[in-house]
């Protein structure tokens, strides 16, 4: 068996430059690299109604939208299979036997889950589906086999959780499923980009995003909000990198190619950072900066997004074929896990067998 990956996304809302940089970029460059034989990019639709099963209207408008951003940036259906998870019933019935091996103090252990019931304050009113998130991510990893999941520090537990219910199942049933190992991004920028006005996240909730869908005016207009230096308020003045969003977005995005093309005077993001720190550099210079390495980037996305957009039943015939292609590996698998369980009454294991063999026991 070749290489497997697995990742994906929650569909709640259009897809912004922190899902870019944390995994959207990585992903094309693994699909193109010719070293994994699958490749599997799941929207996880059912997961995304945990915490929002009042409104399966926002989930269902967003399944579309997170399609698009996938096949804009260049995800390509020919390489890469991309899925809708609530349309495969088998990753149900795995998160159910897993959930036998998972005990609720090891959840309630789960760093990510702490800081995402934390973020929600849910409190006491934990929904079980949110709480139990974890056991079914670890469904949908083994459900197609995968050898690796690149996600970013922060999802790292749910990861180790995974491989700790693919430890215990093959500890109890016998060697069955398959053990995934983690790919992190490998600059720490990429794992969390910060939000436009400096918060540790960008989320769509806090309205601090930039949309792969923006328009270049929008970018525009979100870059020259952005948060910098609230010290640096003359030109002359000294400025400050650290907790400086636009030079933590140029850390992300600029390439030495953008100062020959746009900002000659400099060689390199050092000389530029240099500048700044020891005074005479204006922020409206920087941030118009950004907004060119910025539209480089987004420029061809938007575009092909649009292209997309106007093929619509086109896209939805690709999440058609891809969700079956998906969901005949996930059956496969459930097979597996069944026989190893031994509850495949008509199958291997069939009732006939399994009663014979206890009447022909002795009586004690």
């Amino acid at each position: 068996m070749g290489e497997i990956i697995l990742t994906g996304d929650r569909p709640t809302g259009r897809l912004h430059l922190g899902h870019y940089v944390g995994s959207l970029r990585g992903r094309v460059e693994l699909q193109n690299s010719g070293e994994f034989s699958e490749i599997y990019i799941m929207i996880a639709d059912a997961q995304a109604l945990t915490d929002n099963a009042e409104d399966p209207g926002k989930i269902r408008e967003s399944i579309l939208e997170v399609a698009l951003d996938y096949l804009a940036v260049g995800i390509d259906p020919k390489k890469s299979v991309i899925l809708i998870q609530s349309q495969i019933p088998e990753l149900f019935e795995l998160t159910c036997y897993y959930m036998n091996l998972v005990t609720v103090a090891r959840l309630e252990r789960n760093p990510t889950v702490k800081t995402e019931i934390k973020a929600r304050a849910f409190d006491q009113s934990i929904p079980v589906g949110f709480f139990t998130y974890p056991v079914s991510q670890a469904a949908d990893i083994t459900a197609f086999k995968a050898t690796t999941v690149p996600v970013g520090e922060d999802q790292a537990p749910m990861l180790e959780q995974t491989r700790e219910i693919v430890h215990k199942f093959n500890s109890v049933y016998g060697d069955t499923l398959v053990m995934p190992d983690i790919l992190l991004p490998e600059k720490k920028i990429w794992s969390r980009l910060p939000g436009t006005d400096g918060k540790a996240k960008m989320s769509k909730s806090l309205g601090n995003c930039i949309y792969l869908s923006d328009s270049a005016a929008e970018v525009k207009e979100k870059v020259n909000s952005m948060y910098t230096d609230p010290d640096h308020i003359r030109v002359s003045d000294p400025g400050k990198i650290e907790g400086n969003v636009v030079f933590t977005y140029l850390d992300a995005f600029a390439l030495d190619q953008h100062f020959n093309e746009f900002l000659p005077e400099y060689e390199n993001l050092s000389e530029l950072k240099s500048h700044y720190q020891r005074g005479g550099l204006g922020d409206v210079k920087v941030k118009k900066f950004l907004v060119q390495v910025l539209e480089t980037e987004l420029g061809p996305i938007r575009e092909s997004r649009l292209k997309w957009r106007e093929r619509i039943p086109e896209v939805v015939d690709i999440l058609e074929k891809g969700t079956a292609k998906a969901r005949i590996k996930a059956a496969g698998t459930l097979h597996d896990v069944k026989n190893a369980m031994q509850i495949d009454y008509f199958g291997q294991s069939p009732l006939i067998e399994a009663f014979t063999a206890t009447k022909d026991q002795p009586v004690c």
